[in-house]
């Protein structure tokens, strides 16, 4: 296995994807307790890892998505847990297809991707979890589930006590901003999490991606505003489409408000015209954008 860089943080250790745990890849955490070691999400990384992961008991998911399950084959012996409602996206393909809630044609085509790109195996063994859920690891070592829907309908924060780490998982504090363009993605909850995530108990933040370990709290509370005004940047941007006259959906997603155009996944479009529509009723709501006899929207 190569040598991969890790940072010690306690009964917590993280291991850094490549780039710091930037999408496809992101960054591992293994919580070693006197009973019990423990992994949260299984990415890329965890196949370049070795002994410090095959002797985990168990893997929590903070969330499912196919770059959190990237090293769940190498576990099959290990219990996995899911927040409930995302456990399902864990158990089966079907599952996980309705999770993301593209259709069928882009659906069998990203199986295939994923398959192997990021070794996709199900977990019909998932078990689920609820909010403020509970592992003794043993030696005073304890992890606890703290929902923070939004990225998806299961998303979790998962908080490691004594040491106060919380690994908050896709509020990665990118660039990027907040991704809420899936079946079981919610605007609205993804903006009730960013204000909820203040308020955990921590003193260090692992992120997914890109971040990684953020242990002062002040530049972690900066990093999140500007992760959070994404939100509104992109409704700004949106009204300033709208400007340009009215516009179907299909033309809104053509032009893109999260991706580049030109950037052209599999999911894309299809993540675009979730995204674009909680916008737009959002907007409609506000009463900063209307919906036309003729089904266009139309800035107010």
């Amino acid at each position: 296995m190569t040598e991969v860089p890790q940072q010690q943080i306690g009964a917590v250790t993280v291991f850094f994807g490549d780039r710091n745990g930037k999408y496809p890849d992101g960054n591992q955490v293994v919580v070693a307790g006197s009973d019990l070691r423990v992994a949260f999400d299984t990415p890329l990384v965890a196949n370049r890892i070795g002994p410090a992961l095959d002797g985990v008991d168990t893997v929590i998911l903070g969330h499912v998505h196919e770059d959190h399950m990237a090293g769940l084959h190498r576990l099959p012996r290990a219990a996995v847990w899911v927040h409930e409602a995302d456990v399902e996206a864990a158990r089966s393909w079907a599952g996980l297809a309705r999770h993301y809630g593209y259709p069928g044609d882009t659906s069998e085509r990203l199986r295939a991707m994923i398959a192997a790109k990021f070794h996709y195996h199900p977990r019909p063994d998932a078990q689920p979890y609820a909010d403020g859920a509970r592992w003794d690891l043993g030696g005073g070592i304890s992890v606890t589930a703290i929902h923070l829907p939004g990225h998806t309908s299961g998303h979790c924060a998962l908080l490691v006590e004594p040491a106060g780490v919380a690994f908050i998982g896709d509020i990665d504090l990118t660039g990027f901003g907040p991704y809420y363009g899936d079946a079981t993605s919610s605007l609205a909850a993804f903006r009730r999490s960013l204000e909820a995530v203040k308020a955990i108990p921590a003193r260090a933040w692992v992120t997914s991606h890109h971040r990684g370990v953020v242990s002062d709290r002040a530049i972690f509370l900066d990093l999140l505003a500007a992760f959070t005004a994404r939100i509104d940047e992109r409704a700004e941007r949106l009204l300033q489409m709208l400007g340009d006259g009215p516009s179907t959906l299909d033309a809104l997603v053509q032009r893109r408000l999260t991706y580049p155009v030109g950037y052209d996944e599999l999911w894309v479009n299809d993540a675009e015209r979730r995204t674009i529509a909680q916008h737009l009723d959002e907007l409609v709501a506000d009463g900063r954008a209307r919906v036309l006899d003729d089904g266009r929207f139309a800035r107010t």
